[in-house]
């Protein structure tokens, strides 16, 4: 696990060459295909040498649910341990590793009919979606953005079909991953070395073309800015300059913001979470004999 940035894949596939591991990745962005740059999606050749399972698996119409994560997740995990090999979760989607972790709400499925009906009230009010929210499930509505179309939807729709909150269902877990497992997360050196990595990776994503993969998706003429897929990270920013509402300079900064925004949001999930081994670098080799140690702890005896 770890922040944005912090060469998690990178580090991920240097661990490959020396241990018999298969990588899993965990990030809702790297599921979505023709959507390379701006997700810092691994090159071409190391996906050859070094194949990452659920990358690249939906189109970016298409939604994909926590739920769904957890199955495909658990189904690669059982096909790798088959193969004599360790299943190696990478990526710094936050929720996809609790849910897998500790189970899922046993919560009712989607409902066409009732989100329909929802979404069409949005229309006449940017903010409906909270604002009901808000009156059945403060809990919810106080942990979810306003903005936040997809989760408000699923709190409202929750309510709706089963006439339960979110809140009253989310302790009724099920299914908690049944494997000893070690948590690593990599952190960055510092704040200020985070922010400066940030900054530039975006100004190489736009050098390497970004703004035209992300024309791609504006014109192919099925997407809009409300799907989970535009709505990542600098795909919805770009959106937006392609839609002659920000200036070019403008939609650079918000990028920058948004995902200084995601790491400290993620730093806030590390900092709660249990059992995990903080490592900090951001040289592979260094990660690598850290990681032997803590092996080393726990009387593994991995051949490599």
């Amino acid at each position: 696990m770890g922040l944005t940035g912090c060469s998690k894949s990178k580090i991920a596939i240097y661990l490959r060459k020396y241990l018999p591991i298969e990588i899993i990745s965990v990030d809702s962005a790297l599921i979505y295909r023709d959507m390379d740059i701006g997700t810092d999606k691994p090159n071409h050749l190391d996906l050859q040498m070094h194949p990452h399972r659920l990358l690249n698996i939906k189109d970016p119409s298409e939604i994909y649910s926590v739920a769904e994560f957890r199955k495909d997740a658990y189904r690669e995990i059982e096909n790798i341990l088959k193969l004599g090999k360790i299943p190696l979760l990478v990526g710094g989607t936050m929720l996809y590793y609790h849910v897998l972790l500790y189970g899922l709400s046993n919560l009712p499925p989607s409902n066409f009919e009732i989100r329909k009906y929802l979404l069409n009230k949005t229309k006449y009010n940017q903010y409906f979606l909270h604002e009901q929210l808000n009156l059945v499930d403060p809990t919810s509505a106080n942990n979810i953005h306003k903005n936040d179309c997809q989760r408000l939807l699923r709190a409202l729709e929750i309510f709706y079909v089963s006439g339960k909150t979110l809140t009253s269902l989310k302790n009724d877990r099920l299914n908690k991953l049944p494997y000893n497992i070690i948590q690593f997360s990599i952190l960055p050196k510092s704040k200020e070395w985070l922010h400066e990595k940030i900054e530039l990776r975006i100004k190489k994503m736009l050098t390497l073309g970004f703004q035209k993969e992300v024309e791609k998706l504006f014109f192919r003429g099925d997407l809009n800015k409300q799907l989970p897929s535009i709505r990542c990270i600098g795909y919805r920013q770009m959106w937006e300059y392609l839609e002659h509402r920000t200036s070019y300079e403008e939609m650079f900064l918000k990028i920058v913001f948004s995902t200084r925004k995601l790491a400290k949001h993620q730093l806030t999930w590390l900092k709660k979470w249990k059992n995990v081994y903080f490592l900090t670098s951001s040289k592979p080799n260094i990660i690598f004999k850290k990681m032997l140690k803590i092996f080393k702890t726990h009387q593994l005896d991995i051949e490599f």
